[in-house]
This record gives C-alpha cells, structure tokens and sequence, in this order.
C-alpha cells in the first residue's frame, strides 16, 4: 500500500509543499490561517501508528511550521490537533488563532461557513508560506 491523501483532504486543502515526513497544506478558508500535515505513511489513522522515529519527525515538523507561522502572523495562539472524526487520515492541523477571530475563544471546527480563498488571496498566502518555509520544503 502506498501513500494516498484522502480524497476530502484534496478536495478542500491548497498543497504548500513537502516536508521531509509530512505534506503541507492549507485549509481552504479565508478566515483563519490554517495548515494540516498529513504524514506520508500509509495507513496511519492515530499517531501511535508511527514509529517513534516519524513521531519524533512529525513533532519536529509541527515545531518548524508553527515557529514560521508565529514569526510570519504573530497569532494570539495556536491550536494543534490530530481529530480525524471526519477525515480518519492521519493528519495534525496548525490554527493560528486571534482574539478578534469568528470562532474565538471556541474551536474553528463546526463556526459558520468555510469562505474559500478567492484568486489574488489564495496566491499570496501560498507564496508567503513558501517562502517563509523555503529552507525545509522539498
């Protein structure tokens, strides 16, 4: 069995690149700073899944992606989750959150309507990430 990225997770993230273990994407919604690494190991569903190897690689990804976005947003805080209730892929989301925030002080999942990023948005957020990650993008 080889690595496949489950088709829901395609259909509503934006790719930023490859991490060493992990895809990088971008939640499709304008309305939080939003990035979910999904593990290149297929199968895994929980994070005892992975040896303590890619554990450790997974940690040490969410550490970089989350120092980038801080220096890069300055958000009020993060939240870092692995749920997977809906999408049973293993995957960790990375939510820079702000006080002033449509879902504050609660969780983003399940807070209104997604509002995808149109155009001109979209292409700067990619290129911003990019470039703010460019040393440990593949």
């Amino acid at each position: 069995m080889s690595f496949q990225l489950d088709p829901r997770l395609a259909g509503d993230t934006h790719l930023i690149g490859e991490l060493g273990l992990s895809r990088l994407l971008l939640m499709d919604d304008a309305r939080y700073p939003w990035l979910i690494l999904v593990p290149r190991i297929a199968g895994a569903r929980e994070l005892f899944d992975l040896d303590g190897s890619d554990r450790a690689t997974l940690l040490a990804e969410l550490d970089t992606v989350g120092r980038a976005l801080e220096t890069l947003l300055r958000p009020d805080k993060f939240n870092i989750a692995a749920l997977g209730n809906v999408v049973p892929q293993l995957h960790v989301h990375v939510v820079a959150r702000y006080s002033a925030d449509a879902a504050w002080p609660r969780p983003v999942w399940g807070i209104g309507e997604r509002v995808p990023y149109e155009g001109g948005a979209l292409a700067r957020r990619v290129a911003e990430l990019r470039e703010a990650l460019a040393t440990v993008l593949g």
